[in-house]
């Protein structure tokens, strides 16, 4: 279980009085999460998740909390940070930072159909034009710069047949961060894989952790939904899921040519972030029991099924 910080029932009630949500009824660990430890938690009053942040820059808490303010005065389905009866948001819990928030309905969709894609598309593109609104701007610690490092940093330890992969990818990081290429930018989620997203049937009913957003390309944020929701068993993508995405994305913000030009980049920089973070996790977390370590190699192969991109962007006419 990917719990880095477990808690006592103890000190989970004292944390929990100045919420005044009544009773402690219960709580449990959650298993999905791999940067963050993440507990359901049960009061009297309602249905709750506690994070306590484990990794990132402490001084973007508040960033994280004006930005799901901002998307629940938007009216989306994401949670917010509860305040306790003195209005505070942020607090401290075992040494770490931590929020409350409401737990939201639904469940994750392990095998999406067509109107799961087209019904994230839409919300991840309103979340974009809802961010537009609100003057929130953030520095990922995991954009392109850090790419490029790392990538560079890890090119002696490759195969033969993973560099063939990674290596062209340094000249195109390269090339983006000295033309920067006029594209959309909003506020990106930057994690929407399928663990993120809460369904009731077809209806989306939840957008969770937000915790690596940050200010980039919207094209890119696309591209790493497209990456988790939209690849068949063999790790290439399904042409009638992907299709469905971004046609849900495109029914709120129509896409630029400049962006179509760039949709075949998007998707293998998608793909070799998530390697790369990976990778490091799998290191960092190799000797640690009971930690979610997901499989880097996957990422590879779809890096490997964007050689070619044969679903590109609706451009209208």
């Amino acid at each position: 279980m990917s719990v880095f910080t477990p808690l006592s029932q103890a000190e989970l009630s004292r944390f929990l009085e100045p919420f005044e949500l009544g009773r402690l009824v219960a709580f449990e660990g959650i298993s999905a999460g791999t940067e963050n430890s993440n507990f359901f938690v049960s009061c009297e009053q309602g249905e709750f998740v506690l994070t306590l942040v484990e990794r990132g820059p402490v001084e973007d808490l508040p960033f994280f909390v004006s930005l799901l303010d901002c998307l629940h005065a938007a009216d989306l389905p994401v949670p917010f940070a509860v305040p306790d009866q003195l209005g505070r948001k942020l607090h401290q819990l075992s040494g770490k930072p931590a929020l409350l928030q409401p737990r939201l309905a639904g469940k994750h969709v392990q095998q999406p159909d067509a109107r799961h894609c087209q019904a994230v598309g839409k919300v991840l593109a309103q979340m974009h034009e809802a961010t537009l609104a609100c003057d929130l701007a953030r520095q990922s610690d995991r954009g392109l710069a850090w790419m490029a490092q790392q990538t560079g940093d890890m090119l002696e330890q490759l195969s033969a047949a993973e560099r063939e992969l990674v290596e062209p990818l340094l000249a195109l990081m390269q090339e983006l961060l000295d033309q920067r290429p006029a594209m959309p930018k909003a506020v990106l989620h930057g994690d929407l894989f399928r663990d993120n997203v809460l369904f009731e049937g077809p209806n989306l009913t939840g957008v969770i952790d937000f915790y690596n957003a940050a200010t980039g390309w919207a094209l890119y944020d696309l591209a790493i939904c497209v990456n988790d929701w939209c690849l068949d068993d063999q790790a290439r993508l399904d042409p009638e899921r992907a299709q469905a995405m971004l046609a849900g994305y495109a029914s709120q913000r129509r896409f630029l040519a400049v962006e179509a030009a760039h949709w075949p980049d998007m998707l293998r920089l998608a793909a070799l972030r998530f390697w790369l973070s990976r990778r490091i996790a799998a290191a960092d977390h190799q000797e640690k029991p009971g930690v979610l370590v997901k499989d880097p190699e996957h990422f590879l192969r779809v890096l490997e099924g964007h050689r070619e991109v044969t679903v590109q962007l609706p451009i209208a006419l």
